[in-house]
């Protein structure tokens, strides 16, 4: 279901919502974008309507029909192997930043990993991976890799395989400084990662 009306209504924060709603899969794949129930919903007239759903088609979320109108995009396998390239170097990058600080901020979190007290969750994206983002100190960075992770996410679910002792060997580099090692063992988790997805590309 789409966010209530916004304070600001223009095209750009109708496809802002729409675009949160399809990255979370409240609005699955072939899903229907309906522009009379939209411009209700919003309280607007169909122009920003069709501004967003334009928008929001240049960018790959939605499909628009002649005639047929807008529905949810199916992901293109492209998209979804170019995603995983982009993700690994922001994230391998982050991984280095992050052992220059020595974990920054979020050091005595990092640590959890290395005792095994900290709760492990799917891929890249998962707490840990904020957590790394967020000890680079680079909030770019962080803002961008947020992003990349919300599109892989919906491009291809999630990896439920996690492997707690990866995550663990990347935290005892970044609290080390160990910056070139951290940045290696980053990639070489990630490479396992895509590997697990291979099987998504093939099916």
């Amino acid at each position: 279901m789409i966010p209530e009306q916004a304070e600001d209504s223009s095209g750009e924060t109708i496809a802002r919502a729409v675009r949160a709603e399809i990255l979370s899969g409240r609005l699955p794949a072939g899903e229907r974008l309906v522009a009379e129930a939209l411009a209700q919903r919003f309280g607007v007239s169909r122009i920003p309507v069709r501004e967003a759903l334009a928008r929001l088609q240049s960018e790959g979320f939605v499909t628009i029909v002649r005639h047929r109108g807008a529905t949810v995009a199916e992901p293109p396998v492209s998209v979804a192997r170019q995603l995983l390239q982009v993700r690994r170097g922001m994230e391998v990058l982050a991984a280095q930043l992050a052992a220059e600080n020595r974990g920054g901020a979020v050091a005595g979190e990092l640590s959890g990993y290395v005792d095994g007290e900290s709760a492990e969750s799917g891929g890249a994206g998962s707490p840990f991976h904020d957590l790394i983002a967020r000890a680079s100190g680079n909030d770019e960075l962080r803002r961008l890799l947020g992003d990349v992770n919300a599109r892989v996410r919906w491009a291809l679910g999630h990896n439920p395989e996690v492997s707690a002792s990866d995550h663990r060997a990347v935290a005892i580099a970044v609290l080390n400084g160990a910056v070139v090692q951290a940045g290696y063992l980053m990639d070489e988790h990630l490479r396992r990662d895509d590997v697990y997805f291979a099987g998504t590309f093939s099916s």
